[in-house]
Formats: C-alpha cells, sequence, structure tokens
C-alpha cells in the first residue's frame, strides 16, 4: 500500500477518537481547549464531521462565545467549506443570531445556494431576538413557507416590543388560517394580555389555553395568572392558582406580588408564608407592597428579616426599602440601607441614587441628600434632576429649586413633564406667583412639553395659594380641556385655604360626581353646611358617606426617637405613653397660649 494511502487510512481511523475527545471536553465546560485543536486539525488535513461541528457551533451558541465560533467558522473555510451545506449554515445562523452579530448571520444566510424551513426561521428568530420589529416583518413576508414557528416569532416578537395591536392580529390570523399552535402560541397570547391589561382579553386567552389542554402547563398557568394579576382581577387569579395541582415558584411569586401591587398586603403575606421556597423576587415584591401602601415599619422588618436570612437584595428591593424608610421617617433605617450599599460595594442605579436623595430629604437631612446628589448621581439623568428639585420644593426652598433648574438646563438637560411639575410645585409652595407663572408660559415654547391636567392643576394651585382668584378663573376657562379630578381637587384645597365657602360647595359636588370615593370632597363638603349651620345637610352628607362605604382617611404621623418609630394618628387612645404625651400636649398648647396673649397685648 502507498505511503499516501496508509496516511489516509490513519487519519481516518482517528478521527471517531478526536470526535470522542472533542466532544469530552465541551461537555466538561472546556469548549475553549476543545475548539483551539481545530487549527492542529487542519494543518494535518483532518476534516470532522458535519454532526461534530454543528455540535461545537450549538456550544457556542448557548454559551454566547461569539469569538469561539467565529474560530468555528474560519475552519469549515479553511477546510473547504466556504459555503457551507444547508444543515451547518443553520447552525452558523443560530450561533451568529444568538451572540448578537446580526449582520454576519445575515451574511451566511444571503450566500447559501439552498435554503429551507429552519433557515428562514433561524434568521427570523435572530432579528426578533435583537428587537428588529421592520427587517423581521420584511423576512417575514418574504418567506416561500411558513410555519407555527414562524407566526409564533412574530406574535412574540410584536408583543416585546410593545405593537400589542400588531402581535394580537398575527395571533389571529394564525389561529384564522388553521396552521396550529403550542405553548409558544398561548406564551405570545399572554404576554400580550400582560402588557395590554385588558381584563375582557385575559379572560379569552384562559378559556383558549383551557380549550386547548396546555393549563398543565405550569409557564403557561402562571402567565394566565400574570395576565389577571396585571389586571386587578385577583379573585380570578386565586380561584386559577387554588385549581393547580403543582405550583411552582413562579405561580408563588406572581400571587404575592399582585396581591402586594393591588394593595391587599395581608393576603400577600398569608400566601408568601405558605411559600415552600422563598426566592428574592417574592421578598422584594412584598416588601414593595408594604412601602407602597403606607405600611414602612412593615417593610423594614420584613427586610430586616430578609437580610438575617441571608438573601440577597436587589437594587428594587433597596429603592422599596428607603422608600419605606422615608414614609415614616426613619433616618436610622435609612442610614445603615446606605451603609450597607457603601459597605458591600454595590454601586446604586438611578433609582436607589433617587430614593437616597427622597429618604435624606424627608427625614430632614436635605443637605446630605444634595450631597448624595452632588457625589452619586449621574448628571446626564434627569430623574434625579426632578428628586433634588422636588425635595428643595419641599423644604420650601422655592429660589433655590429654581437655581438648580437653570443649573440643569445650562448643563444641557433637557427637562421632562415631571421637572415642570415639581418646579411648579416649588413655586406654589414658596409664593414666587411671577416665576411660576413665566415657567408655564415656557413650558412648551423653551421647553416642548404640551401642558396635560396636572400641569394645569399646579397652576390652578399656585394662583389659589396667593389669593389671585380672577387670574385663577381666567386660566380656568382658557384651558383646552374638560377638567379631571386633579384640577377639581386643587381648586378643592384652595376653597378650603380661602374659605370660599359656596364655591367650595360647587367643588366638592362635582369631585363627588367624578369620583364617589372620595372622602376629602365630602368631608369639606360636611365643614361647609355645618359653617353656615345647614345640620340637616351635614347629616344627609354623612348618612351618603356610610351608604356608599367612605371612609375618611386617617392622618398618621411618626417620629424617631433612639432607634424607635412611633406613630401617632388623631386621638390616639393606644399609644402606651399616651398620658406622657397627652400632657406634653396641654402644657405645650398652654405655653402657645401665653404668647398669643402676649402678643395681643403688643
Amino acid at each position: 500500500m502507498p505511503t499516501s494511502s496508509k496516511f489516509h487510512s490513519n487519519r481516518t481511523k482517528r478521527v471517531p477518537c478526536i470526535v470522542k475527545s472533542l466532544l469530552h471536553l465541551s461537555s466538561q465546560g472546556q469548549l475553549f481547549q476543545a475548539i483551539s485543536s481545530l487549527g492542529l486539525l487542519s494543518r494535518n488535513g483532518i476534516r470532522l464531521p458535519s454532526k461534530t461541528l454543528a455540535y461545537l457551533l450549538q456550544q457556542c451558541a448557548n454559551t454566547k462565545s461569539l469569538k469561539l465560533g467565529k474560530w468555528v467558522h474560519l475552519h469549515l473555510k479553511v477546510t473547504g467549506l466556504k459555503r457551507p451545506n444547508t444543515f451547518l449554515a443553520n447552525h452558523l445562523i443560530n450561533m451568529y443570531s444568538k451572540c448578537g452579530d446580526y449582520p454576519s448571520a445575515y451574511k451566511v444566510f444571503d450566500e447559501m445556494s439552498t435554503r429551507n424551513l429552519y433557515s428562514w426561521n433561524g434568521m427570523l428568530s435572530g432579528y426578533a431576538k435583537l428587537g428588529k420589529i421592520k427587517p423581521a416583518r420584511k423576512l417575514f413576508d418574504k418567506m416561500p413557507e411558513k410555519d407555527v414557528v414562524s407566526w409564533n416569532t412574530m406574535v412574540i416578537a410584536y408583543a416585546k416590543s410593545g405593537f400589542c395591536n400588531d402581535a394580537l392580529r398575527f395571533y389571529r390570523e394564525l389561529r384564522r388560517l388553521g396552521i396550529g399552535y403550542n405553548e409558544y402560541s398561548f406564551a405570545g397570547l399572554l404576554n400580550i394580555c400582560v402588557k395590554v391589561k385588558e381584563l375582557e382579553l385575559s379572560k379569552q386567552a384562559h378559556g383558549q389555553v383551557l380549550v386547548a389542554g396546555f393549563l398543565s402547563n405550569l409557564v403557561i398557568s402562571s402567565s394566565v395568572l400574570d395576565a389577571y394579576a396585571k389586571c386587578s382581577e385577583m379573585g380570578d387569579a386565586r380561584r386559577l392558582f387554588d385549581e393547580m395541582i403543582i405550583r411552582d415558584v413562579l405561580a408563588w411569586t406572581t400571587m404575592v406580588s399582585g396581591y402586594a401591587q393591588w394593595g391587599d398586603v395581608e393576603a400577600a403575606r398569608e400566601l408568601f408564608d405558605l411559600m415552600p421556597e422563598k426566592n428574592p423576587v417574592a421578598w422584594t415584591s412584598l416588601i414593595a407592597g408594604y412601602a407602597r401602601h403606607d405600611l414602612g415599619h412593615k417593610a423594614l422588618e420584613l427586610f430586616t428579616k430578609m437580610m438575617a436570612l441571608n438573601i440577597r437584595p436587589d437594587q428594587f428591593t433597596f429603592s422599596s426599602c428607603l422608600c419605606a424608610s422615608a414614609s415614616i421617617a426613619s433616618l436610622n433605617h435609612g442610614k445603615q440601607i446606605h451603609g450597607y450599599l457603601i459597605r458591600t460595594n454595590i454601586r446604586p442605579n438611578t433609582i436607589v441614587v433617587s430614593s437616597l436623595i427622597d429618604m435624606y430629604s424627608k427625614c430632614g437631612c436635605l443637605e446630605v441628600g444634595r450631597l448624595v446628589f452632588d457625589l452619586m448621581g449621574d448628571k446626564w439623568d434627569v430623574v434625579l434632576w426632578n428628586t433634588i428639585i422636588s425635595s428643595l420644593a419641599q423644604h420650601g426652598r422655592g429660589q433655590e429649586a429654581i437655581q438648580m433648574f437653570d443649573d440643569m438646563v445650562r448643563l444641557g438637560m433637557k427637562p421632562d413633564r415631571i421637572t415642570l411639575i415639581v418646579l411648579l410645585n416649588a413655586c406654589s409652595h414658596s409664593g414666587l406667583v411671577q416665576e411660576g407663572l413665566r415657567l408655564y408660559e415656557s413650558i412648551t415654547s423653551c421647553h416642548g412639553v404640551i401642558p396635560n391636567q396636572e400641569h394645569y392643576a399646579c397652576l390652578i394651585d399656585l394662583l389659589g395659594r396667593a389669593g389671585h382668584f380672577d387670574t385663577l378663573m381666567n386660566q380656568l376657562e382658557k384651558m383646552p380641556c374638560k377638567p379631571n379630578d386633579e384640577i377639581w381637587n386643587a381648586l378643592l384645597g384652595v376653597c378650603r385655604m380661602h374659605g370660599n365657602i359656596e364655591f367650595g360647595r360647587e367643588v366638592a359636588e362635582k369631585i363627588i360626581e367624578l369620583d364617589p370615593q372620595s372622602s376629602a370632597a365630602y368631608v369639606l363638603l360636611s365643614s361647609i353646611h355645618a359653617a353656615v349651620g345647614r345640620w340637616e345637610l351635614v347629616e344627609n352628607v354623612r348618612q351618603l358617606m356610610n351608604e356608599r362605604h367612605v371612609r375618611k382617611d386617617r392622618a398618621i404621623s411618626w417620629i424617631e426617637i433612639e432607634n424607635k418609630v412611633h406613630s401617632f394618628t388623631a386621638s390616639d387612645r393606644l399609644h402606651p405613653l399616651k398620658e406622657v404625651i397627652y400632657l406634653a400636649l396641654k402644657q405645650l398648647a398652654g405655653h402657645m397660649e401665653e404668647v398669643l396673649s402676649t402678643n395681643r397685648e403688643w
């Protein structure tokens, strides 16, 4: 046998051993070592089977190792496969797409001599994952044939990009054509339901999932739960949850998050305590629920327990806890969270920095909040500018708020509608009427913001506080839109402040008409009737409140003394130190009366 023939025979015999070795290295997480050996193989004229090369490309795709994937592609070219067969080309497209190298994926696709449905779907999926909707749609329209994967890809791509009407249209067309459906079809539909938050659509989707027999799929059933939760329909969500034979951590977390988001923190805590496995999302959801619904002390208690169990909080957890600290004016808790961020070298995101500034401001440490803004804030983030301007406004430092706004504009930052709302509030609380009017008039011309109902409400509050009723009524008449409850509530505050009884009665009745559950409107209306001695009308208002189950919002205050937060309500008789507190109040009231008497004598 000639020498060349023996060498070729030996190479052929060695290939299975080489393949086995490469597969072993790849499976052990040593993909780099496996692919590094391809150069030596090509120099020795050894060509690997297509299935082995496809496996290596798949591993590169799974680990998003673009550099290694390119080495495999180079190996193909060096070993004579400049135009790989359809099977390998499809794996190249998949690898490049998953690694985010869209131009290379398209180049492989464009050079293919023969494309099958997998080729088209691979390219379509790559576009979709990158959020490139227009190229995806263009490619979809060119496809010679389409299967359920093609349609599902478009439904999910449109839904994830926020084009829910297009996504729904594609889903309905898929069903109309009778192409078939699978769990991914319903995943796309439920993604739409979660985004649009339409209860009727969610119920229809639930029905279709039930009829198709996919409700036993944990991912699908959890998505149905999420759709109901996003629509605040926790009754239907709970019924489905109770019917589930197997519940994974996603289902439990969805229910806890849903209850917490919509204010039923007791139900959220009940399910949370029953959870067989509590993930950080469930902890954070309940903490955020407590913070959002004025139960800051419970949020901080839960956070303390979470930390004791060594469960790592995320940025949203920190933000929620800082909001809780701010809501009950617990500077000590806020400082502890800030200290934890510093000790663990966690780089806080914009929301956490904003929450830190807000917490220090609401706890009376405005200068520390300003220091956080100067040292930690991204000066190119409008959210942080809004927070620091709002903090200055809350402390009645309107001129400084305006100066901060001027600094922001000089830096080249473009204010948004929130910036202008907090600045108008700053002018209102500081009595800066002319400055506020100038700002309002420049909203569109200088800053490109179209005023909305919130801006009009701020303007009314600004003029009303200063007693400029004629200008206020003139602005109200010039409004291009019909007043909403925000504007009527601003007017209600003006009437309460200046004792405008007749107009206040009209405003209160208008608010009750728009929002029958507005306790503030009933209380003011009752006070107005009492002021003119119409006690029968006072009784009518109280009776109406009882019939509509309207409860006056209970005022509550907090103070932190020796690292303990104390809460107080009007006529509170439950506090353990109530005798001492009321004695101090009596002495304080007596001292105030003495000061008033002295002032009258002068």
